[in-house]
């Protein structure tokens, strides 16, 4: 089920040329331990003025938008939810167009899905977005991704945790990420 979908929308976004990646459950899934994930969670690297086109691409995929006022909802959270119709399964699009995305767009991981490339986040892009959004099971899956990928790039995590500690007011992004290092046994290498 999962796979069909990300292919269909996969090949609509790059056929109406909107970069994307595939953050949340899904790209968890790819980097760290397997679990239950009932929802597709896709950043978008562009802003809401082109909602039309996103429209027509979940008209295409049999999606439903799932808010009555469509461009309020978008205007006011930068998210098109949404419900592949025949499964239940949701599609949260998320329109993103910082320094900080697009970059993570252009590092995303291209992996074939049923003869299709689809784009993932980088395992330290979604460490960085489960660290953002701080909730308890954010944090045991960048422990699991941690603990499955030794050879991640702490650098580059740290570099962006520390700028968007100097940008917001909840300043212990590279706190919360350094405690987790401290609980990953010492096998893996430093970095």
């Amino acid at each position: 089920m999962f796979e069909e979908i990300l292919k269909r929308i996969s090949i609509c976004l790059e056929e109406s040329h909107i970069p994307y990646m595939i953050i949340g459950g899904q790209a968890v899934l790819l980097y760290g331990e397997p679990r239950l994930t009932r929802d597709i969670d896709i950043t978008l690297g562009v802003n809401p003025d082109r909602l039309d086109e996103l429209l027509v691409i979940l008209k295409k995929n049999s999606l439903k938008p799932i808010p009555k006022d469509i461009e309020l909802f978008v205007k006011e959270s930068m998210v098109l939810p949404a419900i592949d119709e025949p499964t239940g399964i949701r599609i949260d699009f998320i329109f993103s167009f910082t320094p900080y995305e697009m970059e993570a767009i252009k590092r995303s991981k291209k992996v074939v899905i049923m003869g299709q490339e689809v784009s993932f986040s980088s395992p330290e892009d979604l460490i960085i977005h489960k660290i953002f959004a701080g909730r308890p099971r954010d944090m045991e899956d960048v422990r699991s991704i941690l603990l499955k990928n030794p050879e991640i790039n702490r650098k580059y995590i740290r570099a962006w945790l520390k700028e968007f500690d100097s940008s917001s007011e909840k300043k212990d992004f590279l706190k919360t990420f350094e405690e987790i290092l401290k609980m990953i046994p010492s096998v893996i290498p430093a970095g």
